[in-house]
């Protein structure tokens, strides 16, 4: 079994920075395709940034390009997001995602096998 744990979220104002992570254990991390998704009230999961077991293939949500970073670290078991210049609209639930049967991430939702529990992060203007 797979045990995702985020950390991280906040309530901050519009224009600043928060660093989610996400810390892994159970499998073979290194091997599997990590993402981080996101749900805002009322609203479906989407995704947000994927990262290849690789670390070497990484994809955004163009909602959030140039503007968050995503990462992961194999020796710890742990991927990253860092979100600067954040807006009202980014408030949601942000969930990390691990892909056990790909090296590479993809943004659909049932292409991932294991869910962290979720950290809030809220926005204000």
């Amino acid at each position: 079994q797979v045990q995702l744990v985020e950390s991280g979220g906040g309530l901050v104002q519009a224009g600043d920075s928060l660093r989610l992570s996400c810390a892994a254990s159970g499998r073979a991390f290194y091997d599997s395709a990590m993402a981080w998704f996101r749900q805002a009230p009322g609203k479906e999961r989407v995704f947000v940034a994927g990262v290849s077991a690789s670390g070497r293939v990484i994809h955004y949500d163009e909602a959030v390009e140039g503007r968050f970073t995503i990462s992961r670290d194999n020796v710890r078991s742990t991927v990253s997001l860092q979100m600067n210049s954040l807006r009202p609209e980014d408030s949601a639930i942000y969930y990390c995602a691990l892909r056990s049967r790909s090296r590479l991430p993809i943004d659909r939702t049932d292409e991932y096998d294991y869910w962290g529990q979720g950290t809030p992060v809220t926005v204000s203007s």
